[in-house]
């Protein structure tokens, strides 16, 4: 939306957007001008690809299936084929949801689609306010959380992954944020051998979730 608009139609927008949680943004008129090119009139609306759910709504139902649940939160992943990447490997190891938050995380788009191979229209993708509000709701529920940190101690290979547990993957730049790591249950890192510091976000939770998967259904 453009910064100071105003009048009777923006009051109704703003009803609208405020009653069914549409995340917004207040931009200056020449990001709507590179946009879009005819007569936006102030406000530019792009509708989702998939159907996005809540945690509240699904969890109850995933409870039910009796399984051990296997979630991924994404902290701040802005690119888009990291996004892809992650649904991809997360719907291949069996994970039950996608958490995000409404804002600072790369959109369900096209290219994000493209890049899961079809993932982000097969696993829920689960959109919150945020990600605190979402790791505060998952531990009510009596889900384990951990969140992946290269600096951590504890290694996902000494961790007990096959209980219901929720994994939080940080941004490409500055991983899992520092409110989010306070949160988590614990931290734990993946260890490496070599003299780069760290994995891409989408590698490491391919690492992350096929432990997983071998501790719940290849542990033998």
């Amino acid at each position: 939306m453009q910064q100071a608009l105003h009048g009777s139609n923006v009051q109704t927008l703003f009803s609208l957007i405020r009653k069914h949680k549409i995340p917004y943004q207040m931009v200056p008129a020449a990001r709507l001008n590179k946009l879009c090119k005819q007569n936006h009139q102030g406000v530019l609306a792009f509708r989702a690809i998939i159907e996005y759910q809540s945690l509240e709504s699904i969890l109850p139902e995933l409870v039910n299936t009796g399984e051990k649940l296997l979630l991924l939160v994404l902290d701040g992943v802005t690119d888009v084929r990291n996004m892809g990447a992650i649904a991809r490997s997360a719907e291949c190891a069996g994970a039950h949801a996608l958490v995000i938050p409404e804002k600072g995380n790369a959109p369900v788009n096209a290219e994000a689609i493209k890049a899961s191979a079809g993932a982000l229209a097969r696993i829920p993708v689960c959109r919150e306010t945020s990600v605190t509000h979402a790791i505060s709701f998952l531990k009510a529920c009596g889900i384990a959380v951990l969140a992946s940190d290269d600096r951590a101690k504890n290694t996902i290979y000494g961790e007990k992954l096959d209980q219901h547990l929720a994994v939080i993957l940080g941004s490409e730049d500055k991983g899992v944020s520092s409110s989010a790591r306070k949160m988590a249950d614990k931290t734990v890192s993946i260890p490496m051998k070599g003299n780069i510091a760290s994995l891409n976000v989408s590698v490491a939770a391919g690492v992350i979730l096929f432990e997983a998967l071998r501790q719940r259904h290849f542990n033998t």
